[in-house]
């Protein structure tokens, strides 16, 4: 016996942000699109939070003046993705992307603080901004204990990923200057 055909609706980001004003999804509902599918993405733990809330006063601080830092806010990747990162650095603009969310051209460096998402992260994630042009991403890898960073951007892939550990100084590739200590990060 031959299993029928079954076809999936991919949505766009246009229908899944109407679908969003429309209030088809609760409040606190917690979605991103991800190449035209709708996910659920997990609750944040108090070690996740406490990275993602760490890591936002240090970049704010360290580099305020020459990158904007957003927070678990959306990016439009492309007509089908529009992930939600813990953290990205964007160019500066004086409207705050106000008018439209940022695009890859806008990112600077996008980070994910990872636990149990971590495989989806590497595997997902992490591929899908290569593709779309991002030059550098950083997993905070929490179960491992270290920061991984993806660079060196090539045919749509990262060809660069180097790992930092407790007594390591991560550095980013794409803002001059910018290193965090891979202990103060962990906590």
């Amino acid at each position: 016996m031959s299993l029928p055909e079954i076809s999936k609706y991919y949505f766009s980001v246009a229908e899944f942000e109407r679908m969003g004003e429309a209030g088809v999804f609760t409040k606190d509902a917690r979605l991103e699109l991800i190449e035209g599918e709708i996910i659920e993405m997990l609750p944040i733990g108090s070690r996740h939070a406490a990275c993602v809330k760490f890591l936002s006063r240090f970049l704010n601080r360290a580099i305020g003046d020459i990158a904007l830092v957003s927070t678990q806010d959306p990016i439009r990747l492309n007509d089908f993705s529009e992930p939600e990162p813990d953290l990205a650095l964007l160019r500066l603009r004086d409207d705050f992307y106000r008018d439209a969310h940022p695009t890859p051209a806008d990112v600077l460096l996008i980070i994910e603080v990872a636990d149990t998402t971590l495989a989806y992260d590497r595997q997902v994630k992490v591929p899908l901004y290569a593709k779309a042009g991002i030059e550098e991403a950083w997993i905070i890898n929490l179960s491992e204990e270290q920061i991984e960073i993806y660079s060196g951007l090539a045919d749509g892939t990262y060809q660069t990923i180097v790992n930092f550990r407790r007594g390591d100084e991560a550095r980013a590739h794409t803002i001059a200057g910018l290193a965090v200590n891979v202990a103060d990060v962990l906590g």
